[in-house]
């Protein structure tokens, strides 16, 4: 089993495979987010506490909200093409309290090369959507690859982060 990391002051845990460094210790980083860097390959896991998007009450709303986080990203990211390969988005709404299952989606974003202005990269993304009850807030959970290799496991080891995720402290979103 993955050891269990402590995010926004222990508000929150997660099962993370891998050996992955807090972006904190090398930049600043905003305080509605916890990055962490691989210190092997190129990947990035950032988790933000951000605004609800979508309407909570429309049936697609996951799905709308999975979307529209991906495409934010895409757009943070100056993407010249993007793909959605598959989501999946919950139906049932969690007890209060309780961590929501996410929705989780599989993309790609074809992205230009750091500093480059003709190369580009197609990179694996990953999203995970919880809405939190109450709340009016969507935790987003995004890992970035630019190493198309083993997709297959990649998504696996994506599905088991999401799925470990714990929300300890409710506070943190008061």
């Amino acid at each position: 089993m993955a050891p269990i990391r402590e995010l926004f002051g222990g508000a929150i845990t997660m099962a993370l495979q891998g050996d992955f460094m807090d972006a904190s210790d090398l930049r600043q980083v905003p305080d509605n987010q916890e990055v962490l860097l691989s210190g092997d390959s190129s990947v990035s896991l950032i988790l933000e506490v951000l605004q609800q998007v979508a309407d909570g009450t429309d049936p697609e709303a996951m799905d709308k909200a999975a979307r529209f986080h991906f495409d934010s990203l895409a757009h943070d990211n100056s993407a010249t093409n993007v793909h959605v390969d598959w989501i999946d988005a919950p139906d049932a709404k969690a007890a209060d309290n309780a961590t929501p299952r996410p929705a989780l989606l599989k993309g790609t974003q074809t992205v230009k090369k750091f500093g480059k202005v003709t190369d580009e990269d197609v990179v694996q993304i990953w999203i995970a959507v919880w809405r939190l009850p109450g709340k009016h807030v969507d935790l987003v959970l995004s890992r970035n690859n630019p190493d198309a290799a083993d997709v297959d496991q990649q998504s696996q080891d994506f599905r088991a982060t999401a799925g470990s995720l714990r929300i300890v402290d409710w506070n943190l979103f008061a």
